[in-house]
C-alpha cells in the first residue's frame, strides 16, 4: 500500500488533478476542457467583461488570462474588442461559444453529480469550505497574481 504524503500541497494537487481529469473526460465530447468551460462560463456570467475583471474572477494575472483566452479566440468561442473606454479590452462570447457551453453543460452536470455521489454531501461541503478558506485566508492576494494555470 502506498503511503500518503504528509504534504498538504501535494495532496491537494493530487486531488485537483484527479477531479480535473474526471471532468475533462466527462465533457471531452463537447470539445472543451473543464478549465476552458469554466472560463467560458465566467465570460457568460459577466459579459461584456473587461479583461481585468475577468482576471480577478478567475484569480489569474492578466498575462495568464490572455494565454488562456488565446485558444478560445482561435476557435472563435470568444471575441475581444475595445470597450466604450478604448483603454479597456472586453471579452464576449460568440454564438459558437454559447453553443459550446450548451453542449458541455449537461456533461458537466453529470460529472458534478458523479463527484457528489462519490464524495457524499458532507465531504463536498467540507471540500468547498476548505477551498474557500484557503483561497481567502491562507493565500496572500499578491500570490494569486503569480498563479499560472494554462488551459490550451
Amino acid at each position: 500500500m502506498q503511503r500518503q504524503p504528509e504534504c498538504i500541497c501535494v495532496n491537494l494537487r493530487r486531488a485537483a488533478r484527479a477531479i480535473s481529469h474526471l471532468y475533462d473526460e466527462a465533457i471531452a465530447s463537447s470539445g472543451l476542457k473543464v478549465t476552458q468551460f469554466s472560463l467560458l462560463r465566467a465570460v457568460a456570467r459577466n459579459e461584456p467583461v473587461a479583461i481585468s475583471v475577468l482576471a480577478g474572477e478567475m484569480e489569474l494575472d492578466r498575462t495568464t488570462l490572455a494565454r488562456n483566452l488565446a485558444p478560445l479566440e482561435r476557435e472563435r468561442l470568444v471575441v475581444r474588442s475595445a470597450g466604450r473606454d478604448r483603454r479597456i479590452t472586453e471579452v464576449r462570447l460568440s454564438a459558437a461559444g454559447r453553443a459550446a457551453i450548451q453542449r458541455a453543460l449537461p456533461l458537466w452536470k453529470t460529472a458534478q453529480a458523479q463527484v457528489r455521489k462519490q464524495l457524499g454531501r458532507e465531504q463536498v461541503a467540507q471540500l468547498n469550505a476548505i477551498a474557500a478558506r484557503a483561497g481567502a485566508a491562507l493565500v496572500p492576494a499578491a500570490s494569486l497574481k503569480s498563479a499560472q494555470v494554462e488551459i490550451g
